[in-house]
């Protein structure tokens, strides 16, 4: 599935896309509120501004996804990949980050502190 096709699904009511593949997609500034997005491959993918509000992102591959301004408040990301992911003034009020991996490359905003999240450094 590519980023066009995903939004056409969207836009057609569809909110169901686990296990999906979008590695590398390009999805900047997307509305994708409460979208679920379980075990998704979204590695290098481009989420920049998007509006991921309510979202499932459980179990997610989002190493070195660029999420940068994102809105992600009150998403799931419990499990998922950060390693090498921007996060950088990203909504993260109310996201459940519990067991989300991260690595010395991920970027978050100035005074995040993962740890006091539950995440887990690899």
């Amino acid at each position: 599935m590519d980023a066009d096709e995903l939004i056409r699904r969207y836009a057609a009511g569809e909110r169901d896309f686990t296990a999906v593949n979008l590695a590398g997609a390009k999805l900047i500034g997307a509305n994708l509120v409460g979208i679920n997005l379980y075990a998704a491959d979204l590695s290098g993918a481009n989420l920049a501004k998007a509006k991921l509000w309510g979202s499932n992102l459980g179990g997610a591959n989002l190493a070195k996804a660029n999420l940068t301004r994102a809105n992600l408040s009150g998403a799931k990301l419990i499990e998922a990949n950060l390693r090498g992911a921007k996060l950088r003034y990203t909504k993260l009020f109310g996201a459940n980050l519990t067991g989300a991996c991260y690595d010395d490359s991920t970027k978050f905003s100035y005074g995040f502190n993962p740890e006091i999240r539950n995440m887990r450094k690899m």
